[in-house]
């Protein structure tokens, strides 16, 4: 049974993803696939990425520069 107030996660079609991260499609599935970019959540024949996934991926490449660890 799922809490009635629980708002569930926003996702994100590649498009939208694409203006986000400022990657082409085949940098962001080659990432995928290197286990370095969120996965996406497939639904039939479409896929989309869950918002706070790629927020956090964001948030952890500004950490690293901060760090100085930026790969």
């Amino acid at each position: 049974m799922t809490d009635s107030h629980t708002t569930p996660p926003r996702l994100l079609r590649l498009k939208e993803v694409q203006d986000r991260v400022g990657m082409s499609k085949t940098t962001i599935y080659d990432r995928v696939k290197a286990k370095s970019f969120p996965a996406p959540v497939h639904l039939g024949t479409m896929a989309a990425w869950v918002e706070s996934e790629v927020d956090r991926w964001i948030i952890e490449r500004i950490t690293e520069r901060d760090q100085g660890k930026a790969a």
